[in-house]
């Protein structure tokens, strides 16, 4: 069975080789031996441990078995703690932190199967490993469809228990690696894909950081085309919520009678065309986020709606009466200013403060003009690629003619425009001929300004 699947083992080479780094080769030696009771016919020296040692959470019913675990692994060098019942394992992993999960899969009060999908939830970077006798194996099978990582089929060897283990403890510490390597790429060019070089957009990254690992509501307010999608995008991806889906609706996109359906679900013949049941936004993104934007659009009745399934957690679908509970982050956008809506009485005051328990304010790019000249480095890599173009560079005077402009479109408007200027271009060179004609008429910035500078 493959420790990472072949995306991720090349986005480590990727990674590695980006920075420079040599990565780490884990060694796997071999031993025999019998657990509880059989002596073991080869003695090995622990592995070399890890700058991070991997913690280990033994749990079985048999005393003497889950001992005899943990006096194996510990002489392999990891760190080892056992329960020897289902209950005082589900507190283990309630109450602590483990690399590796090796539990029996048929245990009295919570088995297995309930473990694997409580450390799937509570311990999302940790391998569950599971202990079956032979009448359990398809059991077995099915705990691997659902996350767990191998099985041990009983009475387990040594050698089994510790290889097993060992390929658990490889895959565990190269996502830490990549963990490592990704927050250091960050760190030299930029957070979750957003390049920027202002300090405008270096103070809305620090709040973004800061807010990420909460659950707390968050609207992102901003002109259009300043990136509030790619902002929700990096507080999903930084949240304990990355592993399952974030879900976008943009709600005026969707009519007016539909909205309701779109979010909360419907059940067939609840209205017209309404064939069949349906999952809404909230239901599909139930245990991950939802961003919702261009929330000032919502109508008022889906408003008061929507504020109930806040305060509740509680959805019922178009047409039913049925309760569903559900567990969602709620990220939303929005262009207007919503204060100026509430006063006009287009959207609710106390919707209004459910949603921006933190706000983040994305400035327009005319506000960040520092921020120009690293997009258009960027978006000309981007399209060279896409469109099997050789642009290998941009005149100063075109440099100079971009910062001066004022976008207000913003980075998609300025994205837009590179494309265009990249598709057409015949000499390798983004030049004055090149750009489009709401640009060719804009005046230029000084010749001293910073964009003269640019190293294109």
């Amino acid at each position: 069975m493959p420790l990472l699947s072949r995306s991720e083992r090349r986005l480590h080479r990727c990674l590695r080789g980006a920075l420079g780094g040599t990565g780490h080769r884990f060694e796997r030696p071999g031993t025999c031996g019998i657990i509880n009771g059989m002596s073991e016919e080869l003695e090995i020296e622990p592995r070399e441990a890890a700058s991070q040692p991997i913690r280990v959470l033994i749990v079985d019913n048999d005393r003497a078995v889950a001992d005899t675990m943990s006096e194996s692994l510990e002489r392999m060098g990891y760190e080892c703690v056992t329960a020897t019942s289902g209950p005082e394992g589900k507190r283990h992993i309630q109450q602590e932190s483990y690399d590796v999960v090796v539990t029996d899969l048929v245990m009295d009060g919570v088995d297995g199967m309930e473990l694997l999908a409580l450390s799937r939830q509570v311990l999302p970077g940790a391998e569950v490993i599971m202990v079956t006798g032979h009448a359990s194996v398809p059991k077995a099978v099915e705990a691997m469809q659902q996350g767990a990582f191998n099985f041990l089929e009983k009475p387990v060897t040594t050698k089994r228990l510790r290889a097993v283990t060992d390929r658990a403890a490889d895959a565990v510490r190269l996502r830490r690696q990549n963990l490592e390597l990704n927050q250091r790429l960050d760190e030299r060019f930029g957070f979750e894909g957003i390049i920027y070089a202002s300090q405008e957009m270096q103070n809305v990254l620090e709040r973004v950081r800061r807010i990420a690992p909460t659950d707390a509501t968050v609207l992102i307010a901003g002109e259009s085309g300043t990136g509030k999608e790619l902002i929700a995008q990096a507080i999903h991806q930084n949240s304990p919520r990355k592993g399952k889906r974030m879900v976008p609706l943009n709600c005026a996109a969707v009519a007016e009678n539909l909205v309701e359906s779109e979010l909360f679900g419907h059940v067939r013949g609840s209205f017209t065309d309404a064939h069949n049941d349906r999952v809404g936004a909230f239901e599909y993104a139930n245990g991950g986020t939802l961003f919702l934007d261009e929330v000032g659009d919502m109508p008022l009745a889906t408003q008061t709606k929507l504020l109930r399934v806040l305060e509740e957690h509680l959805i019922t679908r178009v047409g039913d009466n049925k309760q569903i509970k559900v567990n969602v982050r709620v990220l939303s956008a929005t262009h207007h200013r919503l204060e100026e809506f509430i006063e006009q009485g287009r959207f609710r005051r106390d919707l209004y403060y459910r949603l921006k328990v933190v706000t983040v304010e994305l400035p327009p790019l005319r506000k960040r003009r520092e921020d120009i000249v690293p997009l258009v480095d960027h978006f000309r890599k981007q399209f060279n690629k896409r469109h099997h173009k050789s642009v290998k560079g941009i005149a100063p005077t075109v440099t100079r003619r971009l910062y001066a402009y004022d976008w207000p479109g913003n980075v998609r408007q300025l994205r837009n425009a590179i494309e265009t200027m990249v598709v057409l271009d015949v000499d390798g060179v983004l030049d004055l001929d090149d750009l489009p004609p709401e640009l060719a008429d804009a005046p230029a910035a000084a010749e001293t300004g910073p964009a003269a500078a640019a190293p294109f």
